[in-house]
């Protein structure tokens, strides 16, 4: 039952999807897949042919011959029989795995605002921003930014100011840097600040 105040959701109104930003994002795998199309065609094409061939009563092609030859008289412990068996099994192993993974490993889903939208950003461009920030906190030299699907690591060089201070305010920078960069699974941040020609801490 319903109360005065319910309202009841009209027809034909598609139900209310939830967003999925924690997943990521799919290659078309367009090379890949024209590849395999274009290896297909040109094998389907050749076999075509030949059986149109042979029905119209024209000889078989030499390279028909010489295969049934050499599949008719190689054993199956040959090297070249355990060489070919290898690569198309290699090669099926790599398909499977393309069909199987999610690839654009470079890029970060972020967080979604609309349920039919997903967005991601460039692991380069999230550690840009990383990198500005740094830079705008006071003793701070030079930075090396590198994000990865899990954690951002950062290298900061600080001259005259105490490392530690150095340190408080980057964390804090950059703990509100790496929220802002509006990412569905933010990495967590490391953080070493060393003086010039010391190691970091």
């Amino acid at each position: 039952m319903s109360g005065p105040g319910d309202t009841a959701p009209e027809e034909g109104t598609p139900p209310a999807r939830r967003p999925g930003g924690h997943r990521r994002l799919w290659s078309a795998r367009r090379a890949p897949a024209g590849l395999v199309a274009l290896l297909i065609l040109l094998a389907a094409g050749a076999f075509l042919y030949d059986v149109v061939a042979v029905r119209a009563r024209r000889p078989a092609p030499g390279w028909r011959r010489e295969l049934a030859r050499q599949l008719a008289g190689r054993p199956l412990d040959d090297i070249w029989v355990l060489t070919g068996a290898g690569a198309a099994t290699a090669l099926g192993l790599w398909l499977l795995l393309l069909a199987a993974t999610p690839g654009l490993r470079a890029l970060l889903p972020m967080r979604p605002t609309d349920p039919d939208v997903r967005a991601g950003l460039h692991r380069d461009a999230a550690a840009m921003v990383l990198r500005d920030r740094a830079l705008e906190v006071a003793g701070v030299r030079s930075v090396r930014v590198r994000v990865g699907r899990a954690r951002a690591d950062v290298r900061a060089v600080s001259h005259f100011r105490d490392p530690d201070d150095v340190r408080a305010d980057l964390t804090a920078v950059l703990d509100d840097a790496v929220e802002g960069l509006g990412l569905a699974r933010p990495p967590s941040l490391s953080l070493r600040v060393r003086r010039p020609g010391r190691k970091g801490r």
